[in-house]
């Protein structure tokens, strides 16, 4: 719980500091610029607020590891929730209410995460998760999502080193197996989840691993 408010709080402050005209640079997320990813992170923290508040009484069906679709198939763009949400991030205009919308939604889906129970069992997306396994998830998609909020932003701030580090166990628990002990948590997390090409020399470091990669989350 105490991961997820300290991840989400460092994105939304890293967002917060952005100049106006970061909004219109590229981002990570292949075909998204800086602008579209926060409008993401919007629709993200709306999702956040709807799952707390949805009990589930059935058993636990997913984990905050199987919470997780994996494919090998990087995203396109011609996903219709992906093409929304770049015409609706287009549609703010002012990057000002961008920022101001995300903290509003996103300072509430904070407050909430805090002061739900981890043992709770909430539903989404026709799975049942314990409070504390699917704000784990979280974890992982913020810290991704800042990785790309800075991609092309060299004097951004980075995710806090706890966000990293727990999102990069995660991340090894999906894959079944560890990254490389020398690679850097970042480096970890943008060649696993294909936001990188790994170096010849990473290639064989990865060994039988290589082939499972990347992991396309969602």
């Amino acid at each position: 719980m105490d991961l997820f408010s300290r991840s989400w709080s460092a994105l939304r402050t890293a967002v917060a500091e952005l100049p106006d005209e970061d909004f219109a640079r590229p981002s990570g997320c292949t075909g998204w610029l800086v602008r579209d990813l926060v409008c993401h992170l919007v629709i993200d923290a709306q999702d956040v607020l709807i799952t707390l508040v949805t009990p589930a009484e059935e058993e636990p069906t997913h984990s905050a590891a199987t919470y997780w679709k994996v494919t090998g198939t990087p995203p396109s763009g011609d996903d219709p929730l992906d093409a929304l949400t770049v015409r609706l991030a287009a549609a703010y205009e002012d990057p000002e209410l961008l920022k101001f919308h995300l903290d509003d939604v996103g300072s509430a889906a904070g407050r909430a995460a805090r002061l739900a129970d981890p043992g709770q069992r909430v539903g989404t997306q026709d799975m049942v998760l314990t409070v504390g396994d699917y704000l784990s998830a979280y974890v992982l998609e913020w810290t991704l999502h800042h990785l790309d909020l800075t991609a092309h932003l060299p004097g951004a701030p980075q995710p806090p080193a706890e966000s990293l580090a727990g999102s990069r166990a995660l991340l090894e628990e999906i894959a079944g197996a560890p990254f490389p002990a020398s690679w850097s948590d970042q480096d970890a997390l943008r060649i696993g989840t294909g936001r990188r090409t790994p170096t010849g020399t990473e290639q064989a470091d990865l060994g039988e691993l290589a082939a499972r990669l990347p992991l396309v989350l969602g």
